[in-house]
Formats: C-alpha cells, sequence, structure tokens
C-alpha cells in the first residue's frame, strides 16, 4: 500500500490470489501455493506515468479503501495526488509547504482523509542533499496543510500511524546530514501533533533511517538507528550507534536485537509481514560477504542471513528500504532514486 513503485507488480500479481480463491469454495479442496507463468507477463512494459515535476521520488502511498488514489512525494516538488491511478496528477502542497523535499507520506488506513507528511528527502546523496521543516498534516484528504511541530529533525525517514487511531503515530527521524544534531530519533504523539516525546535517542551522530510498524498488533514496532555524516567528499555510514530495535509498548521502550546480524552495519531498512507478523525482513549494509537481506520468524529475536547479492546493497546510503505485499508472503526490494 505505501509505495506506488510496486503498483504495477502487485496489480500483475493480484488476479492469483483471487482465481485462487475462486477454485477453493469447496470446503474438501486443500488450498495450495499459487504458481506464476512467466509467459503471461511478456507483453507487459513499463511506462512513466508522471507526474513530471520535482525531481527524485521518496515517498509514494495510496489508500487501502480505494486504489485510485495515491500521493507521491519529491525532493524539489513537493506533494502531487492522483485520484484516477495516474492518468492525471495535481499537485497539493503548494501554497501550505514552505520547503519542496517531501521524505515521506503516511496515511491513516481508518480514516484516509488524516495524512502526515514528513519532510527532507532521505537518501544522504551529494552535497545537494535537500532538508526540509519537519511534520505537515492533512485532516480532509490534502485539500488544506498544516505544519504540527520537529521542525528542526531536518530528514524524516518514516512515519507509523496507528491503523485505528489517527492520533497516535511515530515518526523516524533521521536528522542533520553534515552535522550532529540531538533532533532525531524516534518521535510519538498520542494527540494528533499537538505535542511529541522523544521515546528512542542514540546520540547525536545517530538517527532512525527505517520504522515499521505491525498492523496486526500495533503495539509492536521495529526501528533501524543509523550513524551517518555527510561531508564534500565522501559519506561516512556505520558505528556503534547502527542497529534493530523493537518495542512491544506502542514505542514508549525500546530493545536492541542483534541475535544474528553482522556485528558492523550501517544504513538498514525493516519490514514486518501482515501474512505473518512473526516473520520480519531486514536489508542490512555490512562488509560485502555479510550484507544483504535477512529474515526472522520469531519477531526478530533471531535473523537468518538469507542473501549477499551485492546489488540489493550497493550504494547503500543512498536508497535502503525493503517492502512487503499485504496478503502475499513476498519481498521487493526498493531501489529509485536512479
Amino acid at each position: 500500500m505505501r509505495k506506488l513503485y510496486y503498483l504495477l507488480i502487485i496489480a500483475c500479481l493480484g488476479f492469483v490470489p483471487t482465481a485462487f480463491a475462486q477454485k477453493s469454495k469447496t470446503k474438501t479442496e486443500a488450498p495450495s501455493a499459487p504458481t506464476l507463468d512467466a509467459a503471461n507477463f511478456k507483453g507487459l512494459k513499463w511506462r512513466n506515468i508522471g507526474p513530471f515535476r520535482g525531481g527524485r521520488a521518496n515517498a509514494i502511498s495510496g489508500i487501502v479503501q480505494n486504489d485510485n488514489v495515491y500521493y507521491v512525494g519529491y525532493t524539489g516538488g513537493g506533494i502531487a495526488k492522483t485520484d484516477d491511478a495516474g492518468i492525471t496528477w495535481k499537485n497539493i502542497s503548494d501554497g501550505f509547504f514552505k520547503v519542496g523535499s517531501i521524505g515521506e507520506i503516511a496515511i491513516c488506513e481508518s480514516d484516509p482523509n488524516v495524512i502526515y507528511v514528513g519532510t527532507g528527502e532521505h537518501a544522504v546523496r551529494g552535497v545537494m542533499t535537500s532538508y526540509g521543516d519537519g511534520i505537515y498534516k492533512s485532516t480532509d484528504g490534502g485539500k488544506t496543510w498544516k505544519n504540527i511541530g520537529l521542525e528542526k529533525t531536518r530528514h524524516i525517514s518514516e512515519i507509523a500511524v496507528h491503523p485505528s487511531n489517527p492520533n497516535i503515530v511515530l515518526v523516524g527521524a533521521q536528522g542533520a546530514v553534515h552535522g550532529p544534531s540531538s533532533d532525531r530519533g524516534v518521535y510519538k504523539s498520542i494527540d494528533g501533533g499537538v505535542t511529541w516525546k522523544k521515546t528512542l535517542y542514540v546520540d547525536e551522530n545517530t538517527g532512525v533511517s527505517a520504522l515499521s510498524m505491525d498492523m496486526t498488533n500495533p503495539r509492536i514496532l521495529y526501528a533501524a538507528t543509523w550513524q551517518h555524516r555527510r561531508y564534500p567528499w565522501k559519506v561516512e555510514s556505520g558505528g556503534a550507534g547502527s542497529a534493530l530495535w523493537k518495542s512491544t509498548d506502542e514505542g514508549e521502550t525500546w530493545t536492541k536485537i542483534i541475535d544474528g546480524l553482522p556485528k558492523e552495519v550501517g544504513k538498514m531498512g525493516i519490514s514486518v509481514s501482515r501474512a505473518n507478523p512473526n516473520r520480519v525482513y531486514a536489508i542490512v549494509e555490512a562488509e560485502k560477504t555479510k550484507a544483504g537481506l535477512y529474515r526472522s520468524d520469531d519477531g526478530g529475536k533471531k535473523w537468518n542471513h538469507m542473501t549477499s547479492d551485492h546489488l540489493i546493497t550497493a550504494r547503500s546510503w543512498y536508497y535502503m528500504e525493503v517492502l512487503q505485499t499485504q496478503s502475499m508472503k513476498m519481498w521487493f526490494m526498493f531501489l529509485t532514486h536512479l
């Protein structure tokens, strides 16, 4: 749901569970795993559906109840919205936002009129990485917006909204790119952004690169912290501050989850499955043989290294996310910002 980068992939796969369900209507038939025939997809071709303003796309989110509505955020173009699955787009942030750089868009599933946007691109590129001024919120589906704080966080990577309570929201703040700052970590609000409390903070050089909520049990969250610094001539990525964390009390307290992970890690992404919330994926920057995709089948207690394919962790400071479909036990790498 959250990222449109997989819209075409998921749309292509979407007929498989439906067709399978029709075959398995009788109680006597035992369900079996759906199969895919690659020949059925030979005619598919990618095409650019826009919008054509703003440069790199950092965040795209959709509405669970309406697969025609999507919001996209850019590094310099603000936010655009489509009501017709990408045929037409309209900018909805001009006149409300003081910045054009967007890092994250999160929509409340129980009330899709409530939208939270984190500003500041989270891909640490060259010296031209653009920063933001905190969180913006809309309660009317993007018609109007209001800045609700966290102005000094600079770069926001992830936002998690409680599935049934739009007032409970957690923010993963990556923080300043070029210097130390205490305005980073995980922030939580229980009043829709009127007030904020920092619940996870490592140090002035370590921010949050990923945040994932168990939507079947929103008391459980996972976070990835990232120690990093961007200099004009290089990127420092990794250090003692980089780690994976888990909370079982709606983000109030956090515990490191490290069993099976490399001792030295850099930037990471994390995602918990809806189909099986005990299954959690993490994409990890580390030395070459230890980098790659990791999987936990016990809620993060222990991690297993699934692949060290260098293609999914190259330029980790630039992009590093792992996402899953809601109903099928599949994962897709998030490789954007080309």
